[in-house]
């Protein structure tokens, strides 16, 4: 844009929505080192990642994560794809931090702080799950565990969900503690996990059901194993107690094992979890992103009693879209694009523009390539008056399951321009874009007609 536009952040995108709005000025990469240094926590896996390869790094959490292992002239990123749907990869992901609430208003407490319920999360299982703002914004989603019945696990996405929840207490009739616990995860995901797994605790892979936990001891350190993942392949977490200390016991005979099942050591794989259309928050969510927003919306329940932080916003949101209104400029989509191979990670929020008019109207927010699709996939936002335009489906999660002919215009770096300068064509797509082995509790509840899920 010239210097003589209002300002540079593409101000034809309405984000009336936010108040702090997305930075979508597009800088491309940036020649800059990453800094490795004392103020960013290390994990007890980060030295490990690095001896394995890790080149490539960002800050998650407050904590470097691994970005890229394999070399470019060994397949880089498209190795490291077919690591995942084919054989078998093991994940750094301690940058999950684990947020324990325990004492005996435990239950109550958590209750109060996500939107579902809490009560039917039995011992040893799991949720997946989202706390939000009294303004109906998501401050962040996550695994929640139930290890004991007066003790939970946040395994919490990028965000400071420590001093949230310690914040909720204040004023509040909770008897509870809440801290952080030296307990750190990874994850073995692909098709040859459950050998993976099978090979490495005394227990089949049966008896770790979806969302469920299981005691077991690796290198005689004492883990919780969970059937869960962020890559929508068949996949397991590994809760490593007292991480700190047992980190090396842990990750060397599960990588040893990994390797022998045809695996290695990889980065989370954006890619496939865009095609499973699981979100990331930070890009495709934020504590300004409404659940109705994106394909969350399943998370606000129906005519219940409790009490939640959010729960007369939410509902206020939830009728009005009930109603034939949508209270929000944009809505998160799927699009399937044109173009050359996206295979690195975005740097940008790529522009998303109205391709009758040329106005420019909305924002990716993650893309990437999908060879068995063979095509370039997207989130992004997109006006809801365009989609309203389209179809007759509502604007709440239905909308993902919807065929929806409407067409954007998408402004790709050159690199990945069918022309120089040209946008590539995107069409609106269903959400997921292919199937996951564990379907979603939104999968599941369309698949049981509006059951609601088990996990």
């Amino acid at each position: 844009m010239s210097r003589d536009d209002p300002h540079p952040n593409h101000p034809e995108v309405d984000q009336s929505d936010r108040t702090v709005p997305r930075n979508l000025r597009q800088t491309g990469g940036a020649d800059v080192d990453l800094v490795i240094s004392n103020r960013v926590r290390e994990s007890p896996f980060w030295h490990l990642s690095v001896a394995e390869g890790c080149h490539e790094a960002t800050v998650y959490n407050h904590m470097y994560h691994p970005r890229a292992f394999v070399d470019p002239e060994d397949g880089g990123s498209r190795a490291e794809y077919d690591l995942l749907v084919n054989h078998v990869a093991l994940w750094d992901v301690a940058v999950e931090r684990q947020i324990r609430v325990t004492g005996p208003d435990a239950e109550a407490f958590v209750d109060f702080v996500i939107t579902r319920d809490a009560t039917d999360i039995e011992p040893m299982r799991g949720k997946y799950a989202i706390c939000c703002t009294p303004d109906g914004g998501i401050v962040n989603d996550f695994v929640l565990l139930r290890p004991e019945p007066d003790e939970f696990w946040f395994s919490i996405a990028d965000s400071d969900l420590l001093q949230w929840l310690e914040g909720v207490t204040v004023g509040n009739d909770f008897a509870v503690d809440v801290d952080e616990i030296d307990v750190s995860p990874m994850q073995v995901q692909g098709p040859k996990s459950p050998d993976v797994i099978e090979s490495l605790i005394d227990a089949g892979v049966e008896d770790v059901p979806y969302y469920g936990l299981l005691e077991a001891t690796i290198g005689d350190v004492p883990v919780l194993v969970s059937q869960t993942g962020f890559s929508g392949e068949a996949g397991f977490e590994i809760y490593v107690r007292e991480a700190t200390a047992n980190a090396e016991a842990v990750w060397n005979p599960v990588l040893e094992t990994v390797t022998q099942h045809g695996g290695a050591a990889a980065p989370v794989n954006g890619r496939r979890r865009i095609a499973a259309g699981i979100l990331s928050l930070g890009q495709d969510i934020d504590h300004e992103t409404s659940p109705f927003q994106v394909n969350l919306g399943y998370q606000v329940p129906d005519d219940t009693d409790a009490d939640y932080v959010g729960k007369a916003e939410l509902e206020r949101q939830k009728a009005a879209i009930e109603s034939g209104e949508f209270p929000f400029t944009h809505k998160l989509v799927g699009l399937k694009m044109a173009g050359e191979p996206i295979l690195e990670w975005a740097s940008d929020f790529w522009i998303v523009s109205d391709p009758e008019t040329g106005a420019e109207c909305g924002y990716l927010t993650s893309a990437g390539w999908n060879p068995e699709l063979e095509a370039n996939l997207a989130l992004g936002y997109v006006p809801a008056e365009k989609l309203r335009a389209a179809t007759d489906v509502p604007l709440d999660d239905a909308i993902y399951d919807a065929d929806v002919d409407l067409e954007f215009a998408v402004h790709l770096p050159d690199e990945y321009a069918e022309e120089p300068g040209e946008p590539v064509y995107a069409t609106v797509a269903k959400v997921p874009f292919t199937e996951s082995a564990n379907p979603s509790a939104r999968e599941q509840a369309k698949l049981h007609a509006g059951d609601d899920a088990a996990e």
